[in-house]
């Protein structure tokens, strides 16, 4: 249950969020299954989030997690909700942690975590290395 901050009532979660939050869980848990170092998760700046930063052999692999349940086809794939936009956002904001993090010569991958979700469970998940 959350407050909103203005009427002071109380509502259930956001289901929207809740499965977001469980496709990431999900995506995390399926990185580090096949051999990802998790670094960082939900990072934010200015310029955007990136949901999960993970390395493996010497890459830093930006992660975009995105779910879409089964019966929801006509949106297309959670892979094809990635607009241009977004994509630029992503650069813009691996390129704000690189600096901070004084990364500056690291190699960097663009991957997305496509999760296919019926109801509350995660039924498939898509890697997408070098997506972008």
């Amino acid at each position: 249950m959350t407050i909103n901050p203005k009427d002071k009532q109380i509502r259930p979660l956001d289901g929207r969020k809740a499965r977001g939050r469980l496709a990431e869980e999900a995506g995390a848990r399926y990185l580090q299954e096949h051999g990802y170092e998790l670094l960082e998760r939900n990072w934010r700046c200015r310029s955007g989030e990136i949901d999960i930063i993970a390395k493996k052999e010497g890459v830093i692999v930006i992660v975009e997690v995105r779910s879409r349940s089964v019966h929801n086809e006509q949106y297309g794939t959670p892979a094809e909700s990635i607009t241009p936009r977004k994509i630029k956002q992503l650069r813009e904001t691996a390129a704000v942690y690189l600096h901070k993090t004084h990364q500056y010569n690291e190699s960097i991958r663009f991957d997305v975590l496509a999760v296919q979700m019926r109801r509350n469970e995660v039924v498939a998940i898509e890697h997408i290395p070098g997506a972008f």
